[in-house]
């Protein structure tokens, strides 16, 4: 398996596009994408990605480490996998995206953006997805793993996009067996990977932010360990290795209100090196354009994300509430 990865990076096409492993068949999809089927009749399905963006390495040599696991038979496979490493160009090159942004292109977004590699990679994964949906278990799960160069006060922490049903137990507990220290509520919809597969497919989708950015190679991989026990175990046992929890440790939130680069005069009144989760307080001003100004609205607000360097129209980042554990 460890092949797929390295075949991604280098921009091959494999000689061999199927194959056998132990319990499972396995088809090349496309470039990155790859389908692993137990033998075994199965009732659930997992998106499990890396590589969406570029830059973000450690989460694709976790999925290298856990694909290796499989093809070695130390996991029986109790799932239909699509694998998907995101943005291949990007990760040959360690970018974060070669022209655009890939997770802000999802969901048809990407019909607005000039032709280029992320607005092509975005319309592939699309169909791949609906593809792979189309066609597997009725219970979906999507596991989007990424890494930030931001410093946080949650070093791990995941952002779950909008619902209108109650999000199951175990799937919260699973993020927090995974070591995610925070959850992150969305209260509409957006342009992300993990988005796309909740609005159109009713997945349990997650963007897990598990750690900092670095190029392939200098990653302290230990730092990652808890991220890559809980595959393993999902992977093998499936929600029902989740132990159950009295006391959910993760801190949650919602978001409050997002900040929208509106024009070349958007100021954002937030310092660059300000870190994820950073409080700010009842009445700050947050970012303005002309007259239109925007300030902290509750007793405390807390920032993800903020980024003043985005194109006009793009979030430019979030406020959050916290909440109690749902």
């Amino acid at each position: 398996m460890d092949e797929f990865v390295q075949t991604t990076l280098a921009g091959l096409v494999p000689a061999q596009k199927k194959g056998e492993g132990p319990g499972f068949r396995w088809q090349w999809l496309e470039q990155g994408v790859i389908r692993l089927t137990p033998h075994s009749k199965v009732t659930r399905s997992l998106v499990l990605s890396a590589g969406i963006h570029g830059n973000e390495t450690a989460p694709v040599e976790i999925l290298s480490q856990v694909l290796d696991a499989l093809w070695r038979g130390e996991i029986v496979l109790c799932w239909d996998v699509l694998v998907v490493l995101g943005n291949p160009l990007a990760l040959q090159t360690g970018k974060r995206y070669q022209a655009c942004d890939l997770n802000r292109m999802f969901g048809g977004r990407w019909e607005a953006f000039e032709p280029g590699t992320e607005r092509a990679r975005a319309e592939l994964l699309e169909q791949a997805v609906g593809g792979f949906f189309a066609n597997s278990p009725p219970v979906r799960w999507h596991l989007d793993m990424h890494t930030a160069i931001r410093g946080s006060l949650h070093p791990r922490f995941g952002v779950l996009p909008a619902r209108n049903a109650a999000w199951p137990a175990a799937f919260l507990q699973w993020l927090e067996m995974a070591g995610l220290e925070a959850l992150v509520f969305h209260q509409t919809p957006g342009g992300t990977f993990t988005h796309f597969t909740a609005q159109y497919y009713d997945a349990l989708s997650c963007t897990m932010e598990l750690g900092k950015a670095m190029p392939f190679g200098q990653n302290n991989l230990n730092a990652f360990s808890a991220a890559r026990h809980a595959l393993e175990e999902l992977l093998g046992k499936g929600p029902e290795a989740v132990p159950v929890v009295q006391q959910p440790v993760a801190r949650c939130y919602k978001v409050s209100q997002q900040l929208t680069r509106t024009g070349e005069a958007f100021i954002l009144h937030i310092p660059d090196d300000t870190v994820n989760f950073t409080p700010f307080s009842k009445g700050e001003l947050l970012a303005e354009d002309g007259d239109n100004k925007q300030v902290v609205q509750q007793e405390t607000e807390y920032v993800l994300f903020p980024n003043r360097l985005v194109a006009p129209g793009l979030r430019a980042g979030l406020m959050l509430a916290e909440i109690p554990h749902p």
